[in-house]
């Protein structure tokens, strides 16, 4: 079955796409949460004219999320967390740690755009965040997570 993306899904596509699933998928979940369209002859037209119409745009976010990309990386993320022996945190570091981070540093990035390798950081030390900002644009995010100071 065919179908047209009406917003991003998880492993699947993104907004626009044209993709391939399965009968159950798409009438079961994708349609009736509004996630997706079927890829009729008349919605590939208006696809079509809308992708065409949007170029000029889609070009300026290319550039604008291509500089927060430069800025992302040059940034310098330190987050503090409690420690046991070994290295090891009472608990973890996830995206939401990570995003209040960036934000604290002066970017705006949304959590769902943040990618942890396993998830979730457990132990001290310097890690690597993938971020997503458009879906051409990545950036690489090192960040040290480091022993909070007891008080």
């Amino acid at each position: 079955m065919e179908l047209i993306l009406k917003q991003d899904v998880e492993n699947l596509g993104f907004k626009d796409d044209i993709v391939n699933v399965k009968n159950g998928y798409g009438r079961n979940f994708l349609i009736p949460h509004g996630l997706a369209v079927l890829a009729t002859s008349s919605a590939r037209k208006v696809l079509a004219e809308n992708l065409k119409q949007r170029a000029f745009k889609e070009q300026k976010l290319i550039e604008d999320a291509q500089k927060q990309s430069k800025a992302l990386e040059g940034l310098t993320i330190k987050i503090e967390a409690k420690a046991g022996a070994g290295n090891k945190l009472f608990g973890s570091v996830g995206t939401i740690d990570l995003e209040a981070a960036i934000s604290k540093a002066g970017q705006s990035v949304e959590r769902k755009c943040i990618k942890i390798p396993g998830g979730s950081v457990k132990t001290l030390g310097s890690h690597i965040a993938n971020i997503r900002l458009h879906r051409e644009v990545f950036a690489d995010l090192a960040f040290e997570v480091i022993k909070a100071k007891e008080a």
